[in-house]
């Protein structure tokens, strides 16, 4: 093959390398060989600032100690991406606003490393070494990598599992990276996300899995108060709707809907079944109405729901308060 032969790479999208064939019909940074020499860091340095594409690049092993990659004077980064950096040493390295979308970081040390800014959408990041890595104001997935990868395995539970244990350990090592970091609102978030990917692998139809479940709906594991007061309003309006419709006591006299009376006097009623609610679900209890009949029992269960959400609330609020 002649020495001026283009790399014959595609990208996923694409993308086409213009760069000399070296072997295998690719060039030296396609090459699947392992990239061993002296002057590694400076050659991927220049080709960074060269302006040329640097997409699906294969760097398994490589020692990149204390690359810059930094695009000084320009907000936008530079990009590596869709490339492969399978345990390859990036200790020190300054990596600031770089896009590394779909590449890999498998089992890479990023010790110290500065991932400030950067994109990191769809990359792998299992095994990845973080100790003392930056990642303020990174650019996360929705959903990491290994999650996709189990939703499209449906019909495989084996493979399916695997790809959720696999998650559910990125999500604990990025929780405890920017926990140590006072990234804190990341860190709630991944922390929801690992305790949703252990559920993930239990059994569909288990109790355990539909406890998990439940506390998830009502306070996203301690990480949404929000999900606790909405579920608060949800009982405290069924209730009413019930007191409304059954009726409650006031001194003797009954307080429910009744079909002969206007639209005024049943709304004024409805809001005197609200009130009811409001001071049972929160175990006031002033006296003023009083529950009969099937009430009673509706109002028990409301006091009980009520007196467990309201300390479920100072927990998941003192939890988010004292971070």
């Amino acid at each position: 093959m002649s020495n001026h032969a283009t790399c014959t790479y595609v990208g996923p999208n694409g993308e086409t390398c213009e760069d000399s064939v070296e072997c295998d019909g690719v060039c030296y940074w396609h090459s699947k060989s392992k990239k061993l020499e002296a002057d590694l860091v400076a050659r991927l340095e220049a080709r960074a600032k060269s302006g040329r594409p640097m997409v699906g690049f294969s760097l398994r092993y490589a020692n990149l100690e204390g690359l810059n990659l930094v695009r000084h004077g320009s907000k936008q980064g530079y990009h590596l991406v869709y490339s492969d950096l399978y345990r390859c040493n990036l200790t020190n390295a300054h990596l600031f606003n770089l896009d590394l979308t779909g590449s890999s970081l498998m089992k890479a040390n990023l010790t110290m490393a500065n991932l400030n800014c950067s994109c990191l959408l769809n990359t792998n990041l299992l095994g990845v070494k973080l100790k003392g890595v930056k990642l303020d104001n990174i650019e996360w997935d929705r959903f990491l990598r290994q999650e996709t990868q189990a939703y499209e395995t449906r019909g495989n539970r084996i493979a399916q599992i695997d790809y959720f244990e696999q998650a559910e350990e990125i999500y604990r090592n990025l929780r405890r990276t920017t926990e140590s970091q006072g990234l804190f609102e990341n860190a709630g978030r991944f922390f929801q996300r690992e305790m949703i990917m252990r559920r993930y692998q239990l059994p569909r139809y288990g109790f355990t899995r539909f406890l998990s479940k439940m506390v998830d709906l009502f306070c996203g594991y301690g990480e949404e108060p929000v999900r606790v007061v909405s579920f608060s309003l949800i009982i405290i309006l069924s209730f009413a709707c019930i007191y409304f419709i059954a009726g409650v006591s006031d001194g003797g006299a009954m307080v429910e809907y009744a079909a002969s009376a206007s639209i005024t006097e049943n709304l004024l009623t409805f809001f005197q079944s609200l009130y009811f609610s409001v001071v049972t679900f929160t175990t006031l209890g002033y006296g003023d109405l009083s529950p009969v009949g099937i009430t009673r029992a509706f109002a028990a269960i409301e006091a009980f729901v009520g007196s467990f959400t309201l300390a479920l609330f100072v927990v998941v609020f003192v939890k988010k308060m004292t971070r």
